[in-house]
């Protein structure tokens, strides 16, 4: 899981950005980067380590003027963390640059076929791939960065959000999300894109979260279009306006993320058992009128498949369901299950659990 921030106004866009992903480095705090574009120049700055270690870095190392600029924050997936595998990354023309949370499942095969057709690669990542293959395409099929990204990301398999700037066309920046969230701040002739709100929410109210397959063009000389990726049919986005405030998404005086959500466990589960579950007499029924609930209501066993921390997960909710709801669960490594021919009945309910770096197996497993 990564944190995702990027800026294109008439603000400097170095403090938003910074500022940005200090609130998201729960999201990923092993390195972190920024690229900034200042009218003239693209220039980057990125290193092992937290956001405060590249806040020290980038401004002995760089301008930060500049009205567009892209940031990540990164837990590594492809590539232990060090300066060259953080984000941004950049493509071999040094003309495209990257930011991406999530991971590209076949970027071996495209690494392969770019390399043969001679582009070479400075890190271990999937997202060098990505901004490489782009580059390619619009090399080869003559096309925009919006059209580019739509046709490289159809030749890819995984999950992505994803952010990309051209320094030639240095007035818009592309966007696109499949399985891994993305959020556009709408403001007065400029956007905030991010993993979640908090980066940009005293800055704006107005919000659009792109859905799963959805790419978008944002641009302050026109309008912003949003795709659909596989067909690049118009979609027209649904601008929500934020109830949210800062005080919600900051530490809370907590010292860590973690710690403040550890603490916040029990309303968020009481409030989950409030919206979507009634607890009676020990038994879990749930409410609602998916056409799942039937099956879930009569399971006689419940497996969950998962990796990671997603296993120990499994294990919480094995201890729950048992407890409360008396049904049998067994907890399965995602990456063991994949390779088995298991024995599941049709009274029975699987759950997959996922997160970054484990999702290819889930997957798989499923």
């Amino acid at each position: 899981m990564c944190g995702i921030v990027g800026y294109i106004g008439h603000r400097k866009a170095y403090p938003i950005v910074l500022n940005g992903l200090k609130r998201l480095e729960y999201r990923g705090y092993d390195s972190a980067g920024i690229a900034i574009y200042d009218g003239n120049e693209l220039k980057f700055s990125k290193t092992k380590g937290k956001v405060a270690d590249l806040e020290s870095k980038i401004e002995a190392d760089i301008s930060t003027q500049g009205t567009i600029a892209i940031g990540h924050t990164r837990w590594a997936t492809h590539g232990v963390p060090n300066d060259v595998n953080s984000h941004p990354h950049f493509s071999n023309s040094g003309d495209l640059v990257i930011i991406h949370n999530g991971i590209i499942e076949n970027y071996e095969p495209l690494k392969q076929e770019l390399k043969n057709r001679g582009y070479t690669f400075q890190s271990d990542t999937d997202t060098e791939v990505l901004v490489n293959l782009i580059e390619d395409v619009q090399k080869k099929e003559g096309v925009k960065l919006g059209k580019a990204v739509q046709i490289a990301l159809n030749q890819t398999i995984g999950a992505y959000a994803i952010a990309v700037f051209d320094r030639r066309k240095p007035n818009e920046i592309v966007v696109a999300r499949l399985g891994s969230p993305l959020a556009i701040g709408v403001g007065d002739k400029e956007f905030f894109i991010a993993s979640d709100a908090s980066p940009f929410l005293e800055f704006t109210k107005n919000a659009i979260y792109l859905e799963d397959g959805e790419m978008a063009v944002v641009r302050t000389h026109k309008e912003m279009k949003v795709r659909k990726i596989h067909d690049d049919s118009l979609v027209d986005p649904y601008v929500q306006e934020l109830q949210m405030n800062l005080e919600q998404i900051e530490k809370g005086g907590y010292d860590h993320f973690m710690l403040k959500e550890i603490y916040e466990q029990p309303d968020a589960i009481r409030d989950t058992f409030r919206g979507r579950m009634l607890v009676d007499q020990g038994l879990i029924k749930m409410a609602g009128v998916d056409d799942h609930i039937d099956k879930f209501l009569n399971a006689k066993r419940i497996i969950v498949v998962a990796c990671g921390t997603s296993w120990h997960a499994g294990l919480v909710a094995e201890y729950v369901f048992e407890e409360l709801a008396r049904i049998p669960v067994e907890v399965e490594y995602a990456s063991e299950f994949r390779y088995r021919n298991p024995v599941i009945d049709k009274d029975d309910v699987l759950i997959a659990i996922s997160q970054s770096g484990e999702t290819a197996d889930t997957m798989a497993a499923i």
